[in-house]
Order: C-alpha cells, then structure tokens, then sequence
C-alpha cells in the first residue's frame, strides 16, 4: 500500500493505565483512539520498546486490539524481524507505544532510525499516542525513574509537541512534587500532568480535548510563576 499523503496530525499522550495495566473499563479510551484513525478497520502498531518487548506486554495488546477490532502488528526492536522500518510504521493508522523505560526506549529508537520515522508517520496523519514512557516521547522532556527509583527529568525527547509532560500524576506520591520542583528550578520546561486513565489529545500542536474512562481523574496544565508553580486542571470529557 502506497504512503499517505501529508494530513492532520494527531498525538493522544495517556497518563497511565489503559490495556497495559489490566484496568477495568479502559475500552472507551481504545475505542477512542481508533475513532480517531477515521478508518473502517485500522492498522495498528504497537511498539513495546521501552519494556524491552516483553512478551507478556505484547499478548496483553493483542488481546486489547483483536482482529475483530482491528488489524493489529507490533515492532520489535530486540529481536527485529522487519528490515524496512519506514515503509512499515508509514503503512499504518495507529501506532501506539507502550510504557517502561523511556531513556533506553529513545536510544534504541535512534540507533534503529525509528524516531525520524515516527516523526515522518506525524505529519502524514498517522495517530500516535501512547502512555507514560510512551506519552512523555513526543514532548521534549518529562519527569522519569529510567535512571533509578528517583525521578530525575529527561530532555531528549522527540520534541513533535513543545514543553514537558508527567505521567502518572495521581498514582505515584512522588510525581507531582517532583515534576514542580524540576519545573520551578528550570531543569524541566512548564508542560502539561496526566492522571491515570487520562488521554491528552493534541490536534496539530495544540489541545483539542482531555478525555478520560474513569471519573474524576484530569489533566493538568503546570506552569511557572514567581518561584513556583500553578497548576490549572483542564476540562476533561468522561468516555461512555
């Protein structure tokens, strides 16, 4: 099949949860993603190079993307099969990329040429998205634990979407004091906080909508101000 042509782009970057983690009624958030594919029955990849394609990570994607649903492949990068990465990730609708260790992810990528061509995959309209490593990828930086149990901020990000971003924001005690102390100092740039659940849509470069499958949980824009921070939820729609 031929490439697509240049077309609206779109990145949905989750906070946490969703298929990865088993959660109860993550579906509408996976049948919002492949809404936004605008295709009968879309291609979709999943890309688990931060857990270092786990196997048990990749069958939990299969049973989530069934064939009933969609036509589902992965990209393995440690025990790499498919020679032409580019016409590959090209060829598809959704490519979705797991969580796990995001410093390593983004080296393996750039040894493999994967992120000029996921850049390339966004601005011919595939939908990319992702959660936690594979959220805090298409910013230029966020808050980490690839270098330990400390999160410590990373900015080498793929840099599709300006600014910083935290997973995570509500499961993990650490995250939110973290992520306003690196904001505050300047190690991180302001950015936006995802909750658990959470799917941050970006249209382009800028929020089209924040969209969740369990009440109660946002997202949330961090900025600086004075020597701090202020921290502005935004309006986040529950999925039936």
């Amino acid at each position: 099949m031929g490439l697509k042509p240049v077309g609206e782009r779109h990145i949905v970057a989750m906070g946490g949860g969703g298929f990865a983690s088993g959660a109860a009624g993550s579906r509408p958030l996976d049948d919002y993603l492949l809404e936004l594919t605008r295709a009968s029955t879309p291609r979709v990849c999943f890309v688990p190079t931060a857990s270092g394609d786990a196997d048990s990570y990749i069958v939990r994607f299969y049973d989530a993307f069934p064939a009933s649903r969609c036509r589902p492949s992965h990209l393995a990068l440690f025990r790499r099969t498919i020679t032409d990465l580019w016409s590959f990730l090209l060829d598809q609708d959704l490519i979705y990329v797991g969580g796990g260790n995001t410093a390593n992810m983004l080296a393996v990528w750039r040894i493999h040429g994967v992120d000029a061509a996921l850049a390339e995959a966004w601005k011919r309209g595939i939908v990319l998205c992702g959660l936690s490593a594979g959220a805090l990828c298409w910013f230029e930086g966020g808050t980490t634990d690839s270098y330990g149990p400390e999160l410590a901020p990373i900015n080498d990000g793929l840099g599709l979407l300006a600014g910083s971003y935290c997973p995570h924001y509500d499961s993990e005690p650490q995250r939110r004091p973290a992520y306003h102390r690196l904001v505050a100092d300047g190690r991180l740039p302001p950015g936006i906080a995802a909750d658990d659940g959470v799917g941050v849509h970006f249209a382009g470069t800028e929020i089209a909508e924040t969209v969740t499958y369990q009440a109660g949980r946002s997202a949330y824009l961090v900025q600086c101000q004075g020597d701090g921070v202020t921290e502005t939820p935004l309006p986040t729609r529950a999925l039936a």
